[in-house]
């Protein structure tokens, strides 16, 4: 069985009203990930993210990407230990 790990991840740069949080989901969805991803008041994107660990790589490197209207300026982004709290991942207001 694959190691499950929890990726934190802040996505900074034009990507409020790009499609960059349902685009993430469904992103997440197709790779069997759990969590959440989050407009922050600051402008950026906040994603937490629960899977095997290459699911979490293919997250983080969509985030660097976006979906096309995005314009990444800068990623931030750590690994710590799986919580297993999330039932799907969705889209958090």
């Amino acid at each position: 069985m694959t190691d499950v790990k929890r990726i934190k991840i802040d996505v900074f740069g034009r990507v409020q009203g790009v499609f960059f949080r349902s685009t993430t989901q469904e992103k997440a969805q197709k790779w069997g990930l759990k969590g959440y991803v989050k407009n922050m008041p600051d402008g950026s994107v906040h994603i937490e993210a629960e899977g095997p660990e290459d699911k979490l790589e293919k997250l983080l490197k969509f985030a660097h990407n976006g979906p096309s209207f995005a314009r990444i300026e800068r990623v931030e982004s750590k690994y710590e230990e799986a919580t297993n709290e999330f039932k799907r991942f969705r889209i958090s207001f």
